[in-house]
This record gives structure tokens, sequence and C-alpha cells, in this order.
């Protein structure tokens, strides 16, 4: 049987290697030693009473139909509101589109705003997934490479630097994957100013924005109403699985955005919407936030702890829950030393080349979005692996 030729896009868009390794590590962890996980960006909180609760009554209550596809009124109304108090704007809650996690925000944006062959400048490195939203609807991901000298993040002289007549726009993420930085806000404040004298569209994936450890965080729509946030219920809210995020688009643009949710997928789910109301109840916010703190308090242990065992952790990171490690001193092959890693200290980590093309084999991702014992033990354990058992794992604090 000939099957029919596949779509010359699906050859621009790579295997997400970290889901492969994860695959990977979960057979290996079956084989004997207890595996431990630093390699999924996902928190290992999950969903807080008052959303269980709500989710229950949402059933009780038939909530199991399609909504609209911006999403339901009070949930816009309540993410406007959240805005509102959480950083002082006043965002208005027509502007608000629910959809099914912050991918399906990103790939809207990207039916949205990108044109056959148009060109989005991306960092590199960055979640690998932004470059193929792009490259899904016919775009051009060009990569500008960073280093630590910026923090591994954007800023107005590369962007100007590499800007050309067939560039459409920017795709940015602060704080980031895979390096847990934010961009400066005078800096953001520059890049968004200089794509607006292009004519430009800039994009902002602010879904770590509320996992912001050393500055109170601001939200890209502070600097006007033509720039386009993302967000999602999946990191700070630890509502992975539901599926459920948002975005925040010049109202002007609203209805064009619901022409193209209500053809690409109808609606997020209409039982994850209703139950995320009660994520901005007092109970739910009081917890999300000590939650916050719990991964600050990991993130001021495994960065330290990483650079006692010669895992170098060129820039601090300053949001999300990541850690970009270099490994230059053990090995020229993050990949090769992310399997070592794997099959002789049972601790999965991924390597740099699941981020982009600028220098990924001195690079390592670590996730520290899991227990306090688990970063302790993976540090003892990477710690007799490299051969410098001094007291690395002694730098935990007391648990």
């Amino acid at each position: 049987m000939t099957l029919p030729p596949l779509a010359r896009r699906t050859g621009m868009i790579a295997p997400f290697k970290t889901m492969e390794l994860m695959k990977r590590a979960h057979v290996l962890g079956q084989s004997g030693e207890r595996m431990i996980h630093m390699s999924i960006g996902e928190p290992d909180f999950t969903a807080p009473e008052p959303v269980i609760a709500a989710l229950e009554r949402a059933v009780r209550d038939g909530h199991t139909h399609y909504t609209g596809a911006m999403g339901i009124d009070p949930l816009r109304r309540a993410i406007a509101r959240h805005y509102g108090e959480q950083y002082g704007l006043d965002v208005s809650p027509e502007r608000i589109v629910v959809t099914a996690g912050a991918t399906a925000a990103l790939s809207l944006a990207c039916c949205a705003l990108v044109d056959p062959g148009s060109a989005v400048l991306l960092t590199d490195p960055s979640y690998p997934c932004n470059r193929h939203f792009v490259a899904s609807y016919d775009g051009i991901p060009e990569l500008v490479p960073v280093g630590p000298q910026t923090r591994f993040q954007m800023t107005r002289a590369l962007l100007e630097q590499h800007w050309h007549t067939g560039v459409r726009g920017a795709l940015l993420a602060s704080p980031a994957n895979p390096t847990g930085t934010s961009i400066p806000f005078d800096e953001l404040r520059d890049i968004v100013d200089a794509v607006r004298a292009r004519g430009g569209f800039t994009i902002v994936d602010e879904i770590y924005l509320g996992l912001s450890y050393d500055h109170a965080p601001r939200s890209a729509l502070e600097l006007g109403d033509d720039v386009i946030v993302t967000n999602s219920f999946s990191k700070y809210f630890h509502m992975t699985g539901w599926r459920l995020g948002w975005m925040v688009v010049p109202e002007a643009m609203a209805p064009v955005f619901e022409k193209l949710s209500q053809n690409l997928y109808i609606c997020a789910s209409t039982l994850a919407q209703h139950a995320a109301l009660a994520c901005f109840t007092p109970d739910a916010l009081a917890e999300f936030e000590r939650r916050r703190l719990e991964f600050k308090r990991r993130r001021d242990f495994i960065v330290p702890a990483l650079r006692s065992v010669g895992l170098d952790v060129p820039v601090e990171p300053d949001g999300a829950f990541y850690v970009y490690a270099d490994c230059s001193r053990h090995s020229d092959d993050s990949a090769r030393f992310a399997e070592r890693i794997l099959e002789e200290a049972h601790v999965s980590v991924v390597p740099g080349d699941d981020f982009g093309a600028f220098e990924p084999r001195r690079y390592l991702r670590l996730s520290y979005a899991t227990a306090m014992s688990d970063l302790q033990e993976a540090v003892r354990r990477l710690s007799r692996m490299l051969g410098q058992a001094k007291g690395a794992a002694a730098q935990a604090p007391a648990l």
C-alpha cells in the first residue's frame, strides 16, 4: 500500500526530544533504581482544593456543553480583574481569548499574524515549539543567538541587527524556557518600541510570569494595547493536564481571533473553564503564593549545588523552574552527557540541542519543578558520578 505524501511543512518540525527522553527515563525507571525526573517542565503540585471542588460542582451542574469560542464571560472577567489586582493594569475582558492551553494561544497568534514566507525573530535558545508554531503556518522562524552576556534574552540591539524586510515580528518569552531568565523591563520596552517602529507585531509568552522570584513581575501589556501576550493555567496555577490558557489581543483584532478559534478548536474545555474560576479566590491565590516561594527555595538550593559539582550556571534564573547549566567541564557533547547521567545516575535532564542551534552541546536544562528531597538526592548522585562528593549534598537546607 502506498501512502499519500505528507505536507512539506512536517519536515520542518523536529521531534520534541524532551518527550522522547521522558519515555526512555520511564523505561529505565521500571528496571531498577528509582529515576529522578529533572527533564519535564511540569510542577509537582496539582490543582488546589478550591479548584477541584469547583470542577466537581461544574460536573454536577451540567456545565459540559460548548462555550463561546472566546471563553465563558465570568472567566474572561476574572482574568481581566487579575491583571488589575496583580499588575495594576486596566484590561478589558473583551480583549481576553480563552484557549486550550498556551499552545493553542501561540498557534492561534501565528495563524492570525504570520503570512507564508514571512519571518519571525526568536531567541536561540528558546522553547522549541515556538519556532514550530511559526513553521506550521508556513512562516520562517529566524533564530537570534543569545548567550550569558544578554541573560540568554533578546535585546533591542540584537533585534535591530537581525531585522530585515522579510521579518514580520518577534515572538519572545519572559521568563523563558529553557533558561529561566527574564528580559529587563526597560529592555523589553525598547524592543517593543523598535518592533512598533517597523510596523511589526510583538508576541510575549508570559506563561511563567507568575513564577518570578527576584523582582515584582510586570506584564508586557503595560507597554501598549498593540502587544499580544499569552499565558496559561499550567505553570503558576499548576493545571497542566487541564489544557487551559488565554491570550490578550488588541480589542480591534478580537473578532478575527474569535473567528479563528471557532474554526480551529471551537472552544476550550468547558469544565476546565468553570473550575479555573476558583483560581482567583483568596484561598487559592494564597496557596499559589506559598508554592511560588517553595519554587524559589528550590532554586536557591539547586543553583549553588550544581555549581559545586562542576555544572556551571552562567546566569542565575530569576523565574520559571529551570536552570540552564554549562556542562563543558565534563563533556563536549551535552546529548551524550545527558545519556550518561540517565544511565549512571538515574537522573533525567535535557540536552541543549532541543532548544536551538547556538552552542547546544555546551548546555543542559534541568527542571527543579520536583520535590526538594528529589533535588537533594539528584545532587548526591551527580556528585558521586562526577567524583566531586565534597559537600555538594550538604548544601541542602533543612526540611
